[in-house]
């Protein structure tokens, strides 16, 4: 089996089932004419190898990092030009990952998780947007003129470890020097400290900005569990499905008010992060909240599946997610049971998780185990009703001590405590029949 080391590049066409439904010959077209107008040059100006196209997706091998960035901003710089006098709902755009790992070699195609975490990466970055790994910022941060911003450590499908991802901050304009040129000294950095003053109050009024890993310090949080509901993403691109996931996130925000014992950050503030890509722990450290929660809407023949999502903004830990498939032929009643279900839900973790009472007693529950990671002393579990403390829900767990995960495995009904105050299982054990 051969082995080797590669940067690799990752773009497909956001909404490209979309452009299809509308016009398929123009939409191919324009997708034919974006390629031999500017990607594939691109590519080989860069000395990329082109290891597959997958419909609307494509899959690049570079030698050198640095050239694979390179040529993901000339791409993306090349089309935006393109686009510009393009409708915006008829607009072609990409999104690229980029990643640096080691990859198995088969012949002209290449596997591994180098190449899966590239993909990934293409799915966190904004619609003519680029993201990296952490492996590529550390080898071009001194040799482009670029600017990058984090956005922490992101969990992604079939990754066991999170990979800490950057956004890379370039201009529509953007010129990029050969690797051989000598940098040029990098415009934040020639800044004068009044100036520079000025600007760091500006940035705090309007976010928290990173660049080469510096950043404002974040807000204090306050000593009541807080929440931040980002505004609800519409997957479908019907405006019907848009008026619904603004009515839905600001039914939340409306029932979560109600409870006394928590602070939900107002519609408005949240609504500034409408399509926006951010992580829960930059709107946590925006918003000072602990908790944010993160919402799409998307509909399918007739039906419409909400899924929903409650991050740890402390840490970017996925604490509780659900979806919910639903008929359409009520959206009221449909909006109605969803908040309420969400509401309650939340409010009774949040304010049981923000206990630190040391005479709590631990709250039991029985469950299922969905999946065991001994390593980092977790567990998944499918459990119900946890009276007076949590609704039904599947949730990850940190268990404490790690031991106690030795005897358990995936599929097992197992009866568990939770710590309220430390929000860990501190007694698991198989059922037996």
């Amino acid at each position: 089996m051969e082995r080797r080391l590669a940067a690799i590049l990752a773009a497909d066409v956001v909404g490209y089932s979309r452009l299809m439904e509308i016009d398929e010959a123009g939409t191919l077209a324009t997708l034919n004419a974006h390629r031999d107008g500017v990607i594939n040059p691109s590519i080989a100006e860069h000395h990329g190898r082109v290891v597959k196209l997958m419909g609307d997706g494509i899959l690049v091998e570079f030698p050198s990092v640095v050239e694979a960035v390179q040529c993901a901003v000339q791409i993306q710089t090349g089309l935006a030009t393109r686009n510009a006098n393009v409708p915006e709902e008829m607009r072609m755009e990409w999104r690229v990952g980029i990643n640096v790992g080691d990859v198995i070699v088969e012949g002209d195609d290449l596997y591994g998780d180098g190449i899966n975490i590239a993909s990934r990466l293409e799915g966190l970055a904004e619609p003519g947007g680029i993201c990296i790994s952490r492996e590529v910022f550390t080898q071009v941060k001194n040799k482009v003129d670029l600017g990058f911003e984090s956005l922490g450590e992101q969990t992604v499908k079939n990754i066991s470890e999170p990979v800490l991802v950057f956004r890379v901050e370039f201009s529509p304009g953007t010129t990029m020097r050969r690797p051989e040129e000598k940098p040029q000294t990098r415009w934040w950095r020639s800044i004068a400290l009044p100036a520079a003053a000025a600007a760091a109050v500006v940035i705090g009024a309007f976010g928290v900005w990173t660049y080469f890993g510096d950043s404002e310090a974040p807000r204090p949080l306050p000593d009541k569990p807080s929440i931040a509901v980002l505004p609800f993403v519409n997957l479908s691109g019907d405006p019907a499905q848009e008026r619904l996931a603004d009515g839905l996130t600001e039914d939340i925000i409306i029932d979560l008010a109600q409870f006394p014992d928590m602070i939900v950050i107002d519609r408005h503030s949240a609504s500034t992060y409408k399509g926006k890509s951010v992580t829960a722990q930059q709107v946590g450290r925006e918003l000072g909240v602990h908790y944010v929660l993160e919402g799409s809407i998307q509909e399918s023949i007739g039906k419409v599946r909400i899924s929903v999502q409650l991050v740890d903004a402390t840490t970017g830990h996925q604490l509780w997610a659900d979806r919910y498939d639903r008929e359409y032929s009520d959206v009221f009643a449909l909006q109605d049971e969803i908040t309420q279900k969400i509401a309650w839900t939340l409010a009774g973790y949040s304010t049981r998780s923000a206990e630190t009472a040391a005479t709590a007693k631990p709250f039991e529950g029985i469950g299922t185990v969905i999946t065991v990671d001994a390593g980092k002393s977790r567990v998944v579990l499918d459990h119900g009703e946890i009276k007076g403390f949590m609704a039904p829900m599947v949730m990850s767990y940190q268990v404490t001590p790690p031991t106690l995960l030795e005897s358990i495995d995936a599929g097992d009904k197992v009866r568990f405590a939770i710590d309220p105050a430390k929000r860990m299982i501190v007694a698991i054990t198989p059922l037996t029949e």
